[in-house]
C-alpha cells in the first residue's frame, strides 16, 4: 500500500458552479426530462397534438401558474361534474386552492401514488376504482379525471377508462406543465374534450334537450366572459334575427349540445384551438375578434352578417346604431394617458382596442397566449395604430416594455404590477380589475374609464410614498441600519444551488 493515501491529495475549496450544474436530477426538475419520459411511456400523440394546438415561441413558455389551474376551474364551474386529480401531493394541494378561490364549494378528488403503484401500473387501477366508486348518476353527469405532470410522464393511460359508468360520462385528460404553456389553454383542453364527447353523443342518437332553447339561430360564444357581456351581445343580435347561444366553457353538460347546435361560433377568446376543431367538425363556421368599441363592434357585426348571409341593409342598420351608441359612450368617458397592457387571460388585445378607442395612448400589448388566425383582426388593427403586440410574452418582455415606454399606467400580471409600483408607477392587475368588467358593445365602451382614470390620478400618492421611504435601502440592505449589511453573493449562490439540488431530489418520480 502506498505511503500516501487519497486524503493527501490537495483539496479544492467547496463550491458549486451553477452554470455547469446539470438540469437533470429530479422528474420535475427538467422539462426535457419529463417530455422524454412521457414519449417513452406512450404519450407522444397527445404531446404532438398539444404542440400543434398551443405552439410556443418566439421563446419557450411564458412564466405562468400550473396549467391545470385552468382545466380545474372549468370542471369546478360545471353543475353535476366531479373532478379527480392524479399527481404529486404537493401539486394537488396547491391546485385545491382553485376551488376555494373561486368559491366552488366542491370536493376535489385525489388519487395518490407511490413508487410501487406508479411503476407497476397499480395507479391506473386505483384511478379506475376511484372513478367507479364515484360514478353516481343521481349526483353527476360527468367525471373529469386529470393527469398532472408525473402520471403523464409515466404514461398512466386514462384513455383506457370506460367512457361511461352507470350512465355517468368519464373524461380523462392529460394536463402536464411540460406540454401546455398556460392555464388559459388548459381551459381549452377540457372544453375541447367535452365538446368532442358531446358531439359524438349527438352523432350516436337523441340527446337531452337544453334547459332553454331559442327558435332563432344562435351564436355560440367561445371564451370566459364577464356575465353581462353575453346579455349585451344578445341585445345586439336581436335586430339581426339572431340570439346569443351558450358560453363555452359551459356551466352544465346539456349546454354543450346547444353550443354545437349553433349557427356560428364567435371566438371571443381566440386561443381555444381544440374547441374550434370540434365546432368545425360539427360543420359550424367560426368568426374571430369581438364587438368591442365602435370599430370592433362594426367589424364583428359585418363578419357575422357575411357568414350568415344576412341582407346588407339589415346589417348596416344595426351597425350604424351600435357605432353611434359606442362612440357616444366613449366620448363621455375618455381616457388620456400612456398605457401598457399585459396578461394571461387571452382578452388582452380586446382590452387594448377598447383603450385606444377611448383615447388612450397604448404602446404595448403582451399576451401569454399564442397568436392564432382568430386574433389576426385585432392584431392588425392595433399594429396599424402603432401598438407593439407580443404573443407568448415573457415577464422580461413585459417589464422591458414598461421601462421603455414609461407609461402613466401599467396594466399587467402580479409581478409586472409589483415592478411598476416599486418605481412609483400606477398599475392595475389585469385579471381582477380589468378583465372582470363588461367589454362588449355600448355597455363596455365606458366600463374601463373610471377605474383607469382613478388609477392614473394616484401618481402623486405614489411619488409621495417613494419620497417618504427614500433612503431605507433595498434587497439585502432594506431597512434603516447603523452599519449597512455587507452583501454576500457567493454565499447566496452556494446555498441557492444546495436548495435547488434538494428540491430536485424531493421531486423525483415516486418520492
Amino acid at each position: 500500500m502506498s505511503e500516501h493515501g487519497a486524503f493527501d491529495a490537495p483539496r479544492a475549496p467547496d463550491r458549486i458552479d451553477l452554470a455547469s450544474t446539470p438540469a437533470e436530477g429530479g422528474a420535475c426538475a427538467s422539462k426535457d426530462t419529463m417530455i422524454e419520459a412521457a414519449r417513452a411511456a406512450g404519450k407522444s400523440e397527445i404531446l404532438d397534438q398539444y404542440a400543434a394546438d398551443y405552439p410556443v415561441g418566439p421563446h419557450d413558455q411564458p412564466q405562468s401558474m400550473c396549467p391545470a389551474f385552468g382545466s380545474l376551474r372549468v370542471g369546478l364551474r360545471m353543475r353535476r361534474t366531479a373532478t379527480v386529480l392524479s399527481g404529486s401531493a404537493c401539486c394537488v394541494y396547491g391546485l385545491t386552492f382553485t376551488s376555494h378561490f373561486y368559491g366552488a364549494r366542491r370536493t376535489v378528488g385525489y388519487v395518490p401514488f407511490s413508487s410501487e403503484t406508479l411503476v407497476t401500473g397499480k395507479l391506473f387501477e386505483d384511478i379506475k376504482e376511484a372513478v367507479e366508486g364515484l360514478a353516481d348518476p343521481d349526483a353527476y353527469d360527468a367525471i373529469v379525471v386529470t393527469n398532472l405532470c408525473v402520471p403523464t410522464a409515466s404514461g398512466v393511460p386514462l384513455r383506457l377508462l370506460k367512457k361511461q359508468i352507470n350512465g355517468v360520462r368519464i373524461i380523462g385528460i392529460d394536463v402536464p406543465g411540460f406540454g401546455i404553456p398556460t392555464h388559459a389553454e388548459a381551459k381549452d383542453v377540457l372544453a375541447g374534450a367535452m365538446l368532442q364527447y358531446a358531439r359524438e353523443e349527438v352523432m350516436a342518437g337523441p340527446v337531452a334537450a337544453p334547459r332553454e332553447r331559442s327558435d332563432k339561430p344562435t351564436v355560440a360564444l367561445l371564451g370566459e366572459m364577464f356575465p353581462a357581456d353575453p346579455v349585451v351581445i344578445g341585445q345586439m343580435l336581436a335586430p339581426l334575427g339572431l340570439t346569443a347561444g351558450p358560453v363555452v366553457p359551459t356551466r352544465e353538460w346539456r349546454e354543450l349540445y346547444a353550443a354545437l347546435d349553433c349557427a356560428v361560433v364567435a371566438a371571443i377568446h381566440p386561443f381555444y384551438t381544440a374547441s374550434i376543431r370540434e365546432f368545425e367538425a360539427a360543420g359550424r363556421p367560426v368568426i374571430g375578434s369581438a364587438p368591442v368599441g365602435a370599430d370592433g363592434t362594426a367589424a364583428w357585426l359585418q363578419s357575422l352578417g357575411d357568414v350568415m348571409g344576412l341582407p346588407q341593409a339589415q346589417v348596416d342598420g344595426v351597425k350604424n346604431a351600435m357605432i353611434g351608441a359606442c362612440r357616444g359612450a366613449l366620448s363621455k368617458m375618455p381616457i388620456k394617458g400612456r398605457i401598457t397592457v399585459s396578461g394571461y387571460e387571452g382578452s388582452e388585445l380586446l382590452v387594448a382596442r377598447l383603450l385606444v378607442e377611448s383615447g388612450a395612448d397604448v404602446r404595448y400589448v403582451g399576451s401569454a397566449c399564442p397568436r392564432t388566425r382568430w386574433s389576426d383582426a385585432d392584431r392588425e388593427w392595433l399594429e396599424a395604430r402603432g401598438v407593439q403586440v407580443q404573443f407568448r410574452a415573457s415577464l422580461e418582455q413585459d417589464i422591458a416594455a414598461l421601462e421603455e415606454y414609461r407609461p402613466d399606467l401599467a396594466i399587467g400580471t402580479t409581478p409586472v404590477v409589483q415592478h411598476a409600483k416599486q418605481r412609483a408607477n400606477p398599475a392595475l392587475y389585469f385579471t381582477n380589475l380589468i378583465s372582470a368588467r363588461p367589454l362588449m358593445g355600448p355597455a363596455g365602451a365606458g366600463s374601463l374609464a373610471t377605474v383607469i382614470n382613478a388609477a392614473m390620478g394616484n401618481k402623486a400618492r405614489f411619488d409621495a410614498m417613494r419620497d417618504f421611504f427614500e433612503g431605507v435601502g433595498t434587497e439585502h440592505a432594506a431597512g434603516v441600519w447603523e452599519d449597512l449589511p455587507v452583501d454576500r453573493p457567493k454565499f447566496r449562490k452556494k446555498y441557492a444551488a444546495l436548495n435547488e439540488a434538494a428540491r430536485k431530489a424531493s421531486e423525483a418520480v415516486g418520492s
